[in-house]
């Protein structure tokens, strides 16, 4: 069997309702228009997604699931979605339904019309669909990490993104990584560029994020990438 073209990974946590519509949208988007897989991450949910995820497989030939043993969280998830993942090329969406994946085909050909130098499109809600004070934090956010990062991004919380599977592999993994994507691989010697996207407000289900929780994680997460990117070593490389 031929590799799809485009591995879509999706991590979950407690999103049993929001499975099957946010399923049905991919394959919408994209069935017909390239060869693709849905690789759904349970991570170890407390609710029935796993078997919800599991009835859609006889229903979703491209749709396959792993499942964590424990919780490991979203940063996890991805990679280890990204792991398992055929495709040369990875989208990725958050599995609250709040990405729509209408736009992965605005972020393929974003990629099909950019320079072979950038590898990574990320996502910008440029209308938030979220509470005034998620807003808020977020915008406070953004404004410390590009002060410290430089990375040039307006929105690196964004769940939909697309990137090249063999880059992002290559980056340092740490928990939390998934929001630092753009920083990281500039810091590896790439370009990433944003493009607007859709933003939906939740229907199901509940955030599994606090603002300061995610705010005192983020302190110690932003010191440590603007240290790794002080420690940055890059050359050309040639085989005689």
């Amino acid at each position: 069997m031929n590799p799809p073209e485009l591995s879509v990974v999706v991590p979950v946590f407690n999103e049993r309702d929001n499975i099957p519509p946010l399923v049905g949208e991919i394959v919408a988007a994209l069935r017909g228009r390239a060869a693709f897989e849905i690789v759904y991450v349970d991570d170890h949910s407390k609710d029935d997604s796993l078997a919800v995820l599991q009835s859609l497989k006889a229903q979703v030939p491209e749709l396959r699931v792993l499942h964590h043993a424990s919780q490991s969280g979203q940063s996890t998830a991805v990679r280890n979605g990204v792991k398992a993942a055929r495709g040369a090329w990875i989208a990725t969406l958050d599995g609250d339904g709040q990405n729509d994946p209408a736009d992965i085909p605005k972020l393929m050909a974003a990629r099909d019309a950019a320079a072979p130098e950038v590898k990574l499109f990320a996502g910008w809600r440029v209308d938030r669909r979220d509470s005034g004070s998620k807003r808020w934090a977020s915008r406070w956010a953004n404004a410390i990490r590009a002060r410290m990062l430089r990375d040039d991004t307006p929105d690196t919380g964004c769940g939909i993104k697309l990137f090249e599977r063999a880059v992002f592999l290559d980056l340092p993994y740490f928990d939390h990584m998934h929001r630092y994507l753009p920083a990281l691989v500039q810091r590896a010697g790439w370009k990433t560029v944003s493009v607007p996207v859709a933003h939906r407000p939740r229907t199901t289900g509940v955030s599994k994020y606090n603002n300061l929780g995610r705010a005192l994680v983020g302190i110690r997460d932003l010191r440590g990438v603007a240290w790794l990117i002080t420690r940055s070593r890059r050359t050309a490389v040639e085989e005689r």
